[in-house]
């Protein structure tokens, strides 16, 4: 049997939901990473630091005495954010990063940003106290092609708040173009990406051949083939700018199989086994520690994690569903035999 013993990841981009949902999502995070970037877009958005350190006791509560994980919180960036809750932030000790979200791009993202010009005095505190941005990096303009969204994105609004705040660490959050790939790669240091598994894995042929596949529906949505190479290419690089962010997004199946499904993909059970697939794939497997366990704590600042953490070559059959409060949650690539598991 084939084994791969690496640093404990950490995931710089997942959904844990709330209440009775914590109980599955929770454990699933532990069990491949020792720290994770907390998304605020709850049903009442992460807007302060209390609500940060109340959210974050509920999720600590739902682990088992036998796991060792530290929830890393984020809040919720709205056009009334005041800069003193920034200061507040960042000397919390809580709160690593504050989300961009454009108004009504994804999941919960109604209080989000339609005009970034308005927040000014917000960007240059978070400059100033050095608390990092993520973006998710799509325009709004319901006129724009949804394919189009990411790309125009950067070159309409991130473009110029980093030519305006050139010193603000920003992470493009879950990166699906070649546009993406290759404005991170040319900007400074201070600018970064995660990459999602999925994004990796699959392609826009994936969502839509033979028929609309919803739990590979997610936003941003999957791209043409030519992105989801250029995406390889950059996860498997040694630039350090790209790093591992799942953008786990469990939904409940009745609201991912219905008229109006919502975007998302449910990744956490699966993300470090598919990681190494990948790599393996394209003869990067020594790299995969270094996008999944190195790279983002660099970025963020943080030490590297001392535990460590081991897969094996041993395929196994990625269950049907998991229990998701009073429903299920499918997980990607469920009912499907992938090569790679964590070792108990």
């Amino acid at each position: 049997m084939q084994t791969l013993t690496m640093t404990m990841p950490d995931d710089f981009h997942i959904h844990l939901r709330d209440g009775e949902y914590l109980a599955t999502t929770v454990p699933h995070c532990a069990s491949y990473c020792t720290r994770a970037i907390v998304m605020p877009n709850l049903k009442a958005p992460v807007i302060n630091t209390d609500l940060a350190r109340l959210y974050q006791q509920r999720i600590v509560d739902d682990l088992s005495n036998s796991q060792e994980f530290q929830p890393l919180m984020t809040l919720y960036l709205t056009e009334k954010t005041d800069p003193a809750e920034i200061i507040t932030a960042k000397n919390s000790g809580v709160v690593f990063g504050i989300k961009y979200y454009p108004a009504g791009a994804t999941t919960h993202s109604q209080a989000g940003i339609f005009e970034w010009q308005k927040l000014r005095h917000v960007f240059e505190t978070m400059q100033a106290v050095d608390l990092p941005l993520l973006i998710h990096g799509e325009v709004i303009d319901p006129q724009t092609d949804i394919f189009d969204r990411e790309a125009l994105f950067i070159s309409d609004v991130l473009a110029p708040l980093h030519q305006e705040f050139p010193r603000l660490r920003i992470i493009l959050e879950h990166i699906t173009t070649q546009e993406a790939v290759d404005f991170v790669a040319a900007a400074p240091n201070n600018i970064a990406a995660t990459i999602t598994v999925h994004h990796l894995l699959l392609n826009r042929n994936d969502l839509l051949a033979g028929g609309v596949h919803p739990h590979y529906y997610c936003a941003p949505i999957l791209k043409r083939v030519k992105h989801q190479q250029a995406l390889i290419k950059a996860a498997i690089s040694d630039t350090g700018k790209f790093f591992m962010g799942t953008d786990s997004a469990p939904h409940s199946i009745e609201t991912k199989e219905s008229s109006c499904g919502c975007a998302g993909i449910y990744t956490a059970p699966v993300a470090l086994p598919l990681y190494a697939t990948l790599f393996e794939e394209n003869n990067a497997l020594a790299k995969l520690e270094k996008f999944c366990s190195f790279y983002g704590a660099q970025f963020y600042r943080l030490p590297i994690n001392q535990k460590k953490i081991t897969l094996e070559k041993n395929a196994w059959a990625v269950p049907e569903y998991y229990d998701f409060g009073n429903s299920h949650v499918v997980p990607l690539y469920a009912n499907k035999t992938i090569p790679w598991r964590i070792q108990k």
